[in-house]
């Protein structure tokens, strides 16, 4: 009787197992004063597939934490050993998101509260019964810390997969796991070593739509610091540093380890869209962060060539638009005393300077704020942009005639008074002051040749570097103002004033009446249609609003010129706050140009193709000037479209750190910039500001071929 009960009640427990339904696909908890680890499965049986998922379950008490796989300055993380196991050939660990935790100076990284890692089993053969034993040394911290070396088990039967109550828990978890990306992806697009072995810094780009982080895995024999933001714009494009120390030596060289080219693993944290993981290899970066001193002989010449520049300026289109203040300031001294002439143009070349002076003391406070610098780097905002064409507007409409009153000291132009009767003696050197400062602030959307190696020089080095070129541009700037003040009977060489200004006046006036559309397409491209549209009423309602100053009694002409002003000022402030990204910045003009990718670059290189980039933006003046003269040209195009060819084209427009650092690369902090790499050219042939189709079609030649090369 007795035999025949446990006969049955051995077939009930056969069965039963077979269906897994009184298996609990959970092991012990292995319990401590500050928490407990257990294995758990996502399934009560193992069912017949050749992968079953298990999970790795911690959980501690309050303030008490386990660390990452990669624990950063202190700690070690769970390490299971899983002798003992039956039916396993293979166990694979993930890793979810974890936290970093800042501590007394030391960066750590790891988990609170619970988490499950997920674990991938193999087993030797599918549906068999599973049996798995780990040994896990484990570190649990909170003021102190304690080290455990927990004892774990889990059977699984033979039998149907069904779901397990613990299952939700480790698929909660897979989906904090990280998501591998390849190095041709969306979020991560350039990654490089800057400066010698030994001193090296680490520094990621990358796309982030949350609060970024970013960690680090290298090979073994490097530490890396945590990684800081060095810029981020409003879009979520992020630049990282880290620096990087190496004490272990290469024993051949007895030197530093070099991370370029070594693996390492990239985990971006705090996306919206989920935390990614990438495995690569960072290029080295040809960058002199600390540039080595010059000598005195050198920095003359530097100098000299910031003068030229300068001076060159005055002959490139972004001045062409005050090219008609110019003209006008110079036909209103014929026929005057050489005193009043000489005070005159000394005050446009005073206005001048000043202005270089302020960009320069703009440049040295972003430098030391760690902010990016840059010529020309203003028209990327669009406060700058409203505030020009606010003054240009008025400059217009003066020079229409739609007004006949003297504009405020610090808009007034000897010019805007010609031929009205007004002698301008005594008055109006803030006008001419004014001139020159708007001159100077319009001739930095330009690149000239000379200028970027001034700029570049002076942006790399300090305070006083930046002062002294940026003093010698505003000097090459001023050199024709200057000229006239030396010799003002160079200004009776002109037609004496009279009635036919009135109508140069008008024509000339459509120079400046271009420039505040041209602006107004830049504040489109960056902020959207209706913050263009919306500046471009507010500029006419000004206008109309002055015109009507003398058709008003004498009582109520301070208060139209107040409404004017109001309305000015409005049109400085209230666009740009409606305004947002728009979708047209970054975007190609032609089929065969391709989105500025730096990371796939070397990629390209690879596979011996030849990448040509151009950095343009919609305020660079040179830079259409190239793109018609050259780089749109059908000689240029057909090359560029070549199928060893990938043509790059990235937008400036508005602020990217991308962009950025790519400049930084080359100790560049302006646009046109354009640079050819190719499997003979690695790190790249830099080109003049100043394109010509020689100049392409022999960098893209050289750098695919061994032939030489002199870039002019």
């Amino acid at each position: 009787m007795l035999r025949g009960l446990i006969g049955i009640i051995s077939v009930v427990w056969g069965v039963l197992a077979a269906s897994g339904a009184v298996f609990a696909a959970t092991g012990p908890w292995w319990s401590t004063d500050h928490g407990a680890v257990r294995l758990i499965a996502e399934s009560n049986a193992v069912g017949s597939a050749a992968k079953i998922r298990l999970g790795l379950h911690f959980k501690m008490k309050p303030g008490w934490k386990i660390y990452w796989r990669s624990p950063g300055d202190a700690g070690f993380p769970p390490r299971p050993n899983w002798n003992g196991s039956k039916n396993l050939a293979d166990i694979k660990i993930d890793w979810p998101t974890p936290i970093r935790f800042s501590v007394t100076g030391l960066e750590t990284i790891g988990y609170k509260k619970e988490v499950v890692l997920p674990l991938t089993v193999q087993p030797v053969e599918a549906g068999k019964p599973l049996t798995v034993k780990a040994t896990v040394p484990y570190l649990t911290c909170e003021e102190i810390c304690v080290p455990y070396e927990a004892k774990l088990s889990l059977a699984l039967p033979a039998g149907p997969a069904s779901s397990s109550s613990e299952g939700y828990l480790i698929n909660k978890f897979v989906a904090l796991v990280p998501k591998k990306v390849t190095g041709a992806n969306d979020r991560i697009s350039s990654v490089s070593v800057i400066g010698p072995s030994g001193t090296q810094t680490l520094q990621v780009a990358a796309a982030i739509s949350g609060t970024p982080d970013l960690l680090i895995e290298g090979p073994r024999g490097f530490r890396f610091s945590k990684a800081k933001i060095i810029t981020q714009d409003e879009t979520g494009k992020t630049v990282f540093a880290s620096l990087v120390s190496s004490p272990i030596k290469s024993v051949k060289a007895g030197k530093p380890l070099d991370l370029a080219g070594k693996d390492i693993v990239l985990t971006l944290l705090g996306d919206a869209k989920g935390a990614i993981e990438l495995k690569t290899k960072p290029l080295a970066r040809v960058v002199v962060q600390t540039p080595p001193p010059v000598s005195f002989s050198t920095f003359l010449s530097i100098l000299a060539l910031a003068v030229i520049g300068g001076l060159i300026l005055n002959l490139m289109p972004c001045v062409l638009p005050v090219l008609s203040l110019k003209m006008l300031s110079v036909i209103g001294h014929g026929g005057e005393e050489p005193r009043v002439v000489r005070k005159g143009f000394l005050a446009s070349a005073a206005g001048i300077l000043v202005s270089f002076l302020v960009l320069g003391s703009t440049a040295v406070i972003l430098k030391a704020a760690g902010q990016a610098t840059g010529w020309g780097i203003q028209f990327q905002q669009p406060v700058f942009l409203t505030a020009m064409a606010v003054v240009v507007a008025l400059f217009a409409a003066n020079l229409w005639g739609m007004f006949e009153i003297r504009l405020p000291s610090f808009l007034s132009d000897r010019a805007a008074t010609v031929g009205q009767g007004q002698t301008g003696q005594g008055q109006g050197m803030a006008g001419h002051f004014a001139t020159g400062a708007f001159a100077a602030l319009l001739a930095t959307p330009c690149s000239a040749p000379f200028l970027g190696t001034a700029v570049g020089f002076a942006l790399a080095r300090g305070a006083f570097e930046i002062y002294a070129i940026f003093t010698a541009l505003g000097l090459g700037l001023a050199l024709p103002y200057l000229l006239v003040a030396a010799f003002p009977a160079l200004a009776n060489r002109f037609p004496k004033p009279g009635n036919w200004m009135i109508t140069l006046r008008k024509i000339l006036a459509f120079a400046l009446a271009a420039t505040a559309v041209w602006l107004l397409t830049v504040l489109d491209t960056q902020i959207g249609r209706p913050a263009a549209f919306a500046t471009a009423g507010l500029l006419i309602v000004m206008v109309a609003v002055i015109a009507l100053h003398h058709r008003s009694s004498e009582q109520r002409r301070k208060l139209v010129m107040s409404g004017a002003v109001i309305v000015g000022l409005l049109a400085i402030l209230v666009p740009p706050q409606l305004g947002q990204v728009s979708a047209k910045s970054g975007a190609v003009s032609a089929t065969h140009w391709q989105k500025f990718d730096p990371s796939a670059i070397s990629r390209h290189i690879a596979a011996g193709k030849t990448v040509f980039v151009d950095v343009t933006a919609d305020w660079c003046v040179t830079c259409k000037v190239n793109k018609a003269l050259v780089l749109d040209t059908k000689a240029i195009s057909e090359r560029l479209k070549d199928k060893n060819i990938v043509a790059m084209r990235a937008d400036w427009t508005r602020p990217d750190p991308v962009i950025t650092a790519f400049l930084q690369r080359f100790m560049r902090y302006g646009i046109p910039f354009n640079v050819v790499f190719g499997p003979q050219a690695p790190q790249g042939i830099v080109l003049p500001e100043l394109l010509r189709r020689e100049t392409v079609i022999s960098a893209l030649v050289a750098a695919q071929t061994k032939r030489a090369l002199a870039v002019k």
